[in-house]
């Protein structure tokens, strides 16, 4: 029987505790879902014989608020969310987000900016010499020293100005068990040092060994050039089979030292994660507040896989899941939806199967389980990798049993599709089943863009292979009797993107017919390489120059041509296409973007 961990001291009087060994300071509710990091890593130390307790969203500004279970045994972990803290609060304009899906009732305001370090020093306030562990996105993408767009300047590594004494980064399963185990054996937290997908401070370098030297930060937060360097080897870096150990100097007497990370978790191992005894839903305390939001978006999906070998250049997902392919079997997903099938809310709907790409279900070639990824050239941009072994059977293979369980009416796919990796499928079958089965009249696909230049700097394939899927869409779409649609995700303002891009790009949706709904304005979250971009104008693959849209008179241009459609654009739209000199587009022809004001000359 299944049961939550205790967030009070009378939760802890029913589960027989006088003590925590772990207390889980976390900036959200207290989801006990497999899609939420905290409910994983709790899970997965409780299967180790860890007793922990979990402190949700305490008063930030009230150090009491962290000692409501007591002093753990061993230490204290904290997680600033399932989202960095300052994508959480603020959109890409910097202006505060309206609700909060990760807290009761979708109210803002309950976590702190800068939710990690903020937890950690409200711990050190009341707990000296107690170990602090930081993990989750926040942590991750902030171990080393980083831009920050939201201060517009440099940050030094989260470890530092968390005063945390440990950061597990990636998928921590495996590190935060090793962590618990060197613990409970006697060990300090200092001497934590030897454990891979950790980041840890050093005095000196004596006993570091086999380490690459990164540039100082003195060097990273003066010299736009160094930092791109210095990423683009972190970024070189995140393999576990080949990645070096990382020194990041602060001072001749402090270091930032990370070691490689942890292997990826076989198939057994995944299954065991994500058959712990989770209740997944939100603790009933927040019945009243009326639940937390983010489960509806994953109450019925099931995360089949891990990882991504897409290479997006705007996407973190390299520098915390990696690029290889972890993956559930078939029973462990089976029996998740068997449950899903006997909650009183099922309609017979699984929303989603997937992960961060739902059609990556094995390594993109043999080599990457015992040798590692390539460290210099992607599995499939600029083009597919000759060595790239596109096999998709085994999702197929997959969703014909889901589709055949009692109660389960119809499968959805919805997260991430790639659809290049689809098209060097010789096997059309999963392509064409998709359609069948599993559309719900419209399909989310993400191009991002039509700029051939713009999407080299994406890391996203040509705009050719985008419109080949799109006719071998509407080919089997035909062939099945179908209409269903496609939906394109695009981005204005990438680095590289300029009017002329957006032009083109506004040009490509007029020929489409509609306006799209989905524009997102490019977000230079932490530790992306387009982020690195937009901060320093350099390609840090390259080291070459990069046109940066930062006007954010421009920006509101670019995104304006995206959906020119809307009355309330004209004018951006009349501005952009004369500053570009487009005026062609002005008139009252098909190929014209905008109508003339009244009393201009008409151009057809």
């Amino acid at each position: 029987m299944s049961y939550f961990l205790p967030m009070n001291k009378t939760e802890m009087a029913q589960h027989h505790w006088d003590r925590c060994d772990f207390v889980y300071v976390i900036g959200d509710a207290y989801v006990d879902h497999p899609s939420f990091g905290h409910a994983i890593i709790s899970r997965v130390l409780e299967a180790h014989g860890y007793k922990v307790g979990i402190i949700s969203q305490p008063d930030w500004k009230n150090p009491k608020s962290v000692t409501v279970l007591g002093k753990p045994k061993y230490g204290f972990l904290v997680m600033g969310g399932n989202m960095d803290s300052m994508v959480n609060h603020y959109s890409v304009f910097k202006h505060r987000r309206k609700m909060d899906a990760y807290t009761p009732g979708g109210v803002t305001g309950k976590r702190p900016d800068y939710a990690t370090v903020v937890y950690c020093n409200l711990i050190r306030q009341a707990y000296k010499d107690t170990a602090i562990i930081i993990g989750g996105m926040e942590a991750s993408l902030r171990r080393l020293a980083h831009y920050d767009y939201w201060s517009d300047k440099m940050k030094r590594s989260i470890l530092l100005d968390s005063q945390a004494d440990l950061l597990l980064y990636g998928m921590g399963e495996r590190s935060i068990v090793e962590v618990a185990d060197a613990l409970a054996s006697g060990l300090s937290i200092h001497d934590c040092t030897f454990i891979d997908g950790t980041v840890y401070k050093a005095k000196d370098l004596d006993s570091v060994y086999d380490y690459l030297l990164l540039p100082s930060w003195q060097a990273v937060s003066t010299d736009k050039a160094e930092y791109a360097r210095s990423f683009f080897r972190q970024y070189s870096n995140t393999d576990p089979f080949v990645a070096k150990r990382l020194v990041e100097p602060y001072s001749d007497r402090e270091f930032v030292v990370q070691n490689p990370p942890q292997k990826p978790l076989s198939q057994q191992e995944m299954d065991d994660t994500y058959d712990l005894p989770y209740k997944y839903t939100y603790h009933p305390s927040y019945q009243k507040q009326g639940g937390v939001p983010a489960i509806r978006e994953v109450q019925f999906s099931i995360a089949s896989c891990r990882g991504c070998f897409g290479g997006c250049s705007f996407c973190s997902l390299t520098f915390h899941q990696g690029r290889i392919i972890q993956t559930r079997s078939h029973e462990s997903i089976l029996r998740e939806a068997e449950r899903m099938t006997h909650h009183p809310d099922f309609k017979g709907y699984i929303h989603d199967v997937g992960g961060p790409t739902a059609n990556f279900r094995r390594p993109s070639c043999d080599k990457q389980l015992t040798k590692g990824v390539c460290q210099n050239k992607q599995c499939l941009f600029p083009q597919p990798c000759r060595n790239l072994k596109a096999d998709q059977s085994d999702f197929v293979e997959l969703l014909h049993k889901l589709r055949a369980l009692p109660g389960v009416k119809k499968v959805f796919i919805r997260s991430g599709i790639r659809f290049d990796y689809m098209l060097a499928d010789k096997d059309d079958t999963f392509f064409r089943e998709l359609v069948k089965y599993h559309v719900s009249g419209q399909l989310k696909v993400a191009p991002e863009h039509v700029s051939d230049r713009v999407l080299n700097l994406m890391g996203k394939p040509k705009n050719a292979v985008y419109e080949k899927f799109l006719k071998k869409y509407e080919k089997l779409n035909q062939e099945e009797g179908l209409k269903q649609f496609v939906v394109p995700y695009l981005m204005s303002s990438h680095p590289g993107s300029t009017l002329e891009d957006a032009i083109m790009l506004a040009e490509r949706v007029r020929d489409m017919g509609y306006m799209p709904e989905q524009v997102q304005d490019f977000y230079p979250t932490p530790s992306t390489i387009s982020t690195v971009m937009y901060y320093t104008g350099l390609d840090p693959r390259t080291m070459k120059p990069v046109y940066v849209p930062k006007d954010p008179h421009e920006k509101a241009m670019q995104r304006a041509l995206i959906q020119y459609r809307d009355p309330k654009n004209y004018n951006l739209v009349r501005e952009a296409l004369e500053k570009a000199s487009r005026t062609d587009l002005i008139g009252t022809g098909p190929k014209c973007l905008i109508k003339p004001r009244k009393g201009e000359g008409r151009r057809k």
